[in-house]
């Protein structure tokens, strides 16, 4: 499967790292991990005492770890394709379909 194919106005493409899922994912894991760390290096009887002997930190980490990694592979399985603007011929058009105002 490819990801890039070519339209009659231009080619298409997957969003790739642009695509917001990708930003959610990359998010959501980086604190996964934070929390994870804590719940392994940080985790004192105290904390566990405030949390009824669970820990938090580890079982929240887990959770968002999970959770990114569902994201990422939900953007691999369904990229969102967008058509890259044609090419265009004169350097002061802007993509718009207004024209310039004296030329």
């Amino acid at each position: 499967m490819s990801s890039s194919t070519s339209g009659p106005t231009g080619t298409k493409h997957a969003a790739g790292a642009f695509d917001v899922r990708n930003v959610i994912a990359a998010l959501i894991g980086f604190y996964g991990v934070v929390l994870v760390l804590m719940g392994l290096f940080g985790n004192s009887p105290a904390e566990q005492d405030k949390t009824g002997d669970v820990n938090a930190n580890l079982w929240a980490g887990l959770a968002m770890l999970v959770f990114a990694a569902a994201f990422a592979l939900w953007s691999r399985l369904r990229p969102i394709v967008v058509e890259a603007p044609p090419d265009r011929q004169d350097p002061e058009d802007d993509g718009s379909g207004r024209t310039v105002p004296g030329h």
